[in-house]
């Protein structure tokens, strides 16, 4: 998925070993915790190498997908039969995202075209039903949902978010959708997976490592992405505005007013030994004020890399522009 903040090429290289040089080559007997998961790309990046994983974000498309990446973790018997059989079920007509997400349903919204709207609806019933009969284990429920929440942004007709749909049906929204298992890595260990406020759920858990990336500026991950909630959650709801809006969670670390107290609470209260926050010099808290609050709490050190800033649209004209990304690093005492 092409999401804003992504860590997928800091996770390459800058990111892992970074922390290696702080915690030790060997993080085997180490809990990592990904409080803001986002796609889960981080925990994914040291899913192998930890004893656990703990990822959390409030966003509920994101707890689906780190329950199938970080949860799943043993094989899970037939998946690929249910995969066949989702792609081939007969299509339902007025699914709740063909009737508001697509124009053949409202006239007017186009996230999806017609026949992938209606394909979306029919997979994400059929999930739902296996699993409320019990013909389907928690496992394989959220193996099937990331895969669809995974295949359906592929073919979603916006620039990249969903806070406004083209025109006009793109290439990509113009494929057929085909569902694709969302493969996770296999492990013999277990990992815990949250969907809460990081701030509460902080108070609840520890371990040694705590990596933090929380939302930067004032874009509200709920509403850039609350197609994804909507898929992910499937209940019915009245869709606000032209963009079929839902309520969305708001975010303090969004806000240049809240920011700071909210992150001092989190640092204060976190009993892991590392914390890492990784931000950019773009972001709403400086530098120098992160400095001072992680200071407080033990020995503070930072690392940064230039780093290819997100775009929506791979056709702007400054599309080679980066930004730096920080990663502050704060060692308890």
């Amino acid at each position: 998925m092409n999401y804003i903040g992504s860590k997928l090429k800091l996770c390459q290289e800058f990111i892992p070993k970074t922390i290696k040089s702080v915690c030790g080559e060997d993080l085997s007997n180490k809990v990592f915790c990904d409080l803001f998961a986002g796609t889960g790309i981080v925990g994914r990046t040291f899913k192998t190498l930890v004893k656990k994983v703990i990822s959390n974000d409030i966003e509920y498309y994101s707890y689906v997908i780190n329950k199938n990446y970080i949860e799943n973790h043993t094989e899970i018997p037939q998946k690929n039969d249910y995969i066949n059989e989702l792609n081939n079920a007969k299509l339902i007509e007025n699914g709740f995202i063909y009737k508001n997400y697509c124009v053949g349903g409202n006239g007017e919204r186009q996230f999806f075209s017609d026949y992938n709207g209606k394909k979306i609806d029919t997979i994400r019933s059929k999930i739902e039903k296996w699993f409320k009969e019990k013909h389907i284990t928690s496992n394989l429920y959220y193996y099937l949902l990331c895969s669809l929440l995974e295949c359906a942004d592929k073919v979603a007709n916006t620039a990249s978010v969903y806070g406004a749909y083209l025109k006009h049906l793109k290439a990509s929204a113009n494929k057929e959708l085909v569902l694709v298992g969302a493969e996770y890595q296999l492990n013999d260990n277990n990992h815990e997976v949250y969907n809460e406020d990081a701030n509460v759920l902080i108070n609840r858990i520890e371990g040694d490592i705590l990596y933090l990336d929380p939302p930067y500026n004032a874009r509200q991950y709920g509403a850039n992405y609350h197609l994804l909630n909507t898929i992910a959650e499937y209940k019915k709801f009245v869709p606000k505005g032209k963009t079929g809006l839902r309520d969305y969670n708001k975010s303090l670390y969004c806000s240049t007013n809240t920011v700071v107290e909210e992150f001092e609470e989190l640092i204060k209260n976190a009993k892991f030994k590392y914390i890492f926050l990784s931000y950019n010099n773009e972001g709403l808290m400086p530098s120098n004020i992160i400095k001072k609050v992680m200071s407080k709490y033990g020995h503070y050190d930072l690392e940064k890399t230039k780093y290819q800033r997100f775009k929506a649209d791979s056709n702007r004209i400054n599309k080679f522009d980066s930004t730096t990304e920080y990663l502050h690093i704060l060692e308890r005492s």
